[in-house]
């Protein structure tokens, strides 16, 4: 079967970032870094993305684009003699599964915000408890927990089925540039709030007086975390995005531009939430609850905030769902390779089983409330998460890694080659070292640091 490719590099470059960008830009991010010191976290946060996840999406993308299929049957095609690294194909596929079983719920719990604030949910309220208890009161709700979720899926599968350009690529390249839109009258509405300019110094100015406070191996392991997962890389997903383009241009360069836009939402949707704290006296610290609980109570009081928080919640609705839109792709294009069945099929019995699926996250939080997998306080979606941020994504960047640096698998004279190909920046010689002896190690102490500290 022909396999089908984008039509432009734009297409390209917004489909990956849109993949990357997501609830860990627009949610987690600005409560990490009111958690770690501000400006101190942001600065070793960069540090990290640019010396350890433009590397490996590099070379995601550049096992994709050589063999022209998904982590399936990518390992096929690369080192067809070598059948212990097709196990880790699937692990991929499963990874982005279990993925999709908690991220579709927090999607729908966005477009249900977004409803809220349309509706005036929150102008009627005369309580900030009232405001605040919103968010318990949906969670306890199954059923519409499950009409959003249905929703969420039917547009993700449904975008999928109308095809590669017709259907995600198209849809997402409007669904991104409307985005950015979105977040930069936010950005503005929030810089010219009287009292944000605190927040926008506690966010720009490293302080390292702040870092010693909240614990500095702490705040490196975090800044670490977040500059790696949120590139969403070690699942294969971008494999399969490399897979969809032509060799123009070097994929080194491509990685750049898509972790730099990604880094660009983060960023802005710092400059969004943290301004909009400091001006109202609300903690940076807020952690999790900081979108669900915090902000609207925000909104409730500020002049326009039914319209500016509806804008806020249609800008975390489509951060969420371009991210579904390209996991979607990734499950789908897996499928196809293995199955071989069209596109449509896929979708169809893709989209019921994804529900299925999704459905004990949901209830988690109501009817299986009792079930705590990780220990008092846990939930299914913390179970599902832990799997693929803990254990799933680093341990799978470190596989990529070993791939493409040591000769006995793919090798580092075939990624390079790869690499390489089209013009822009170019992986150099001098890289080698660091690639194949220091990032190995900067990935297992990752993945050894998030386990110690998701359990003290």
């Amino acid at each position: 079967m022909q396999r089908e490719h984008l039509s432009s590099r734009l297409g390209f470059i917004l489909l990956s970032a849109g993949c990357a960008i997501g609830v860990g830009n627009v949610w987690k991010f600005p409560y990490l870094v009111g958690e770690n010191g501000g400006g101190i976290f942001v600065l070793i946060y960069l540090v990290f993305l640019a010396i350890m996840g433009v590397p490996v999406m590099t070379m995601e993308f550049a096992m994709g684009r050589a063999s022209q299929k998904s982590p399936v049957r990518m390992y096929n095609e690369l080192v067809p003699g070598q059948k212990k690294w097709r196990a880790h194909g699937y692990v991929c596929l499963a990874g982005n599964v279990l993925l999709m079983m908690f991220y579709t719920s927090v999607s729908g719990w966005m477009l249900q915000y977004f409803y809220y604030m349309v509706s005036g949910k929150f102008e009627n309220m005369t309580s900030s408890e009232q405001i605040s208890g919103v968010y318990g009161e949906m969670l306890s709700e199954p059923g519409i927990l499950l009409v959003f979720l249905a929703i969420v899926i039917v547009i993700g599968f449904g975008v999928c089925a109308l095809g590669l350009q017709k259907g995600i690529e198209k849809v997402t390249k409007v669904m991104m540039l409307a985005l950015l839109a979105i977040m930069i009258v936010l950005v503005f509405n929030s810089l010219f709030l009287d009292g944000g300019l605190e927040g926008v110094r506690y966010y720009l100015v490293p302080d390292f007086a702040k870092m010693r406070e909240a614990g500095i191996v702490r705040v490196i392991t975090n800044a670490m975390n977040q500059a790696f997962f949120t590139l969403s890389i070690g699942m294969g997903g971008m494999a399969i995005f490399g897979s969809y383009i032509d060799k123009k241009r070097s994929l080194m360069g491509e990685a750049v531009s898509v972790a730099a836009l990604d880094t660009f939402v983060a960023f802005c949707s710092g400059l969004i939430i943290i301004p909009a704290c400091s001006a109202f006296g609300v903690s940076y610290t807020a952690g999790p609850p900081l979108i669900f609980q915090t902000l609207p109570n925000i909104f409730a009081n500020m002049w326009g905030g039914r319209v500016f928080g509806s804008l806020f919640f249609v800008f975390m609705s489509f951060a969420a769902l371009s991210t579904v839109l390209g996991v979607f792709e990734n499950i789908l294009a897996s499928l196809q390779d293995m199955l071989s069945w069209s596109r449509k099929k896929i979708c169809l019995i893709g989209g019921i089983a994804m529900f299925i699926l999704s459905v004990p996250c949901v209830l988690g939080f109501n009817l299986l409330k009792g079930f705590q997998p990780l220990g008092a306080g846990s939930d299914i979606l913390g179970l599902e998460d832990f799997i693929v941020s803990n254990i799933i994504l680093p341990l799978g960047s470190l596989l990529f890694v070993l791939f493409c640096t040591n000769k006995r698998f793919w090798g580092w004279d075939k990624f390079v080659a790869e690499a390489n190909q089209g013009k822009g920046l170019k992986v150099v010689n001098w890289m080698r070292i660091y690639m194949k002896y220091v990032l190995p190690v900067i990935i297992l102490a990752l993945f050894v640091l998030g386990m110690i500290f998701y359990w003290i």
